[in-house]
């Protein structure tokens, strides 16, 4: 079995014999785009010896001015295709260079998270609290932004996505209709083209602050879920996240713990104790992306005792 049916298997009803695994991480700036991104992202994959390529999306926004009260919405930057084509260049040449390898999955930001690169935390927030319809305007640019990514990477024939979700923390907008009436539309905007492809993880992501309750992400698509297991204060199982999403579970170890810091035994005793108590479709991962500084050897480490456990 190669990697991309090992990872296919995880949609099977009998689980896969080995437990696939993977890690993301962002790279120097010198590898954000072009043939050096390119090269960086195999050159990690098969140092890693992980289970998919992820494409680390990099790009960064033009100069623009950001919106000074709710009604600037209205002006939010809509970029043409050609805005798009280093990105869906580098995942074409990934496609190109391990497609039969591997499943490729281009990360994507919500239409959320790109409105805060261009108006920045505290105004989107106080935009939203103020006048939500205006800002609604602006997110529904935002989103055909990310659309628009979207078709040109799946034009360039990647397996499919790593769709990150942002806004429903307790300390953003969780909990509140801001985030039921305004962000998740969006989200579930983008989540209806990338449907189209066939392998596609949820990520909600609390990079930033942390859930009191996952209940809005449950009606979310993907065939898999990767989250945070504190979820108001509380621990959670890998287990219990697959019960709850109905769904395979892909994550179990934190981002800046052993996997980051610890030594080889450190790492495996992490890793065990994970696998250990996971459920049968499962895939191994931290809870977002780790530290940039961490080993690469440190996940190698991590994904050669996921492929040698035996449940």
């Amino acid at each position: 079995m190669n990697k991309r049916d090992l990872v296919l298997s995880l949609m099977d009803s009998q689980p896969p014999d080995v437990i696939p695994a993977a890690f993301f991480l962002h790279f120097d700036p010198a590898y954000h785009a072009g043939r050096p991104a390119i090269e960086k992202h195999l050159e990690f994959f098969r140092a890693t010896g992980m289970d998919l390529v992820k494409i680390q999306y990099e790009q960064t926004l033009p100069p623009a001015p950001p919106p000074a009260r709710p009604e600037d919405w209205a002006n939010a930057p809509l970029f043409p295709d050609s805005f798009f084509e280093a990105p869906v260049g580098v995942a074409e040449g990934l496609v190109q260079a391990a497609h039969d390898e591997a499943l490729v999955i281009m990360t994507l930001y919500s239409p959320f998270m790109w409105a805060r690169r261009w108006a920045g935390e505290a105004a989107l927030v106080a935009h939203l609290r103020e006048n939500p319809e205006a800002v609604g305007r602006g997110l529904a640019v935002m989103t055909e932004n990310v659309l628009r990514l979207v078709r040109g990477c799946q034009r360039a024939g990647v397996d499919g996505f790593y769709v990150s979700s942002q806004g429903g923390e307790a300390d953003r907008l969780g909990g509140t209709s801001l985030f039921t009436d305004y962000i998740k539309p969006t989200d579930l905007a983008v989540w209806e083209q990338v449907q189209a492809s066939p392998f596609n993880i949820l990520h909600v992501c609390d990079y930033e602050g942390g859930y009191d309750d996952l209940t809005p992400f449950l009606d979310y698509p993907g065939q898999v879920v990767n989250c945070s297991l504190t979820v108001g204060g509380r621990a959670l199982s890998p287990r219990e996240v697959a019960a709850l999403f109905r769904r395979p579970f892909m994550g179990g170890l934190e981002r800046k713990g052993a996997i980051a810091t610890g030594d080889a035994p450190a790492i495996r005793q992490a890793v065990q104790a994970v696998l250990a108590g996971a459920p049968e479709r499962f895939m191994l991962a931290a809870d977002c992306t780790v530290p940039s500084e961490t080993p690469w050897e440190n996940l190698r480490t991590a994904i050669e005792t996921a492929h040698a456990f035996r449940r």
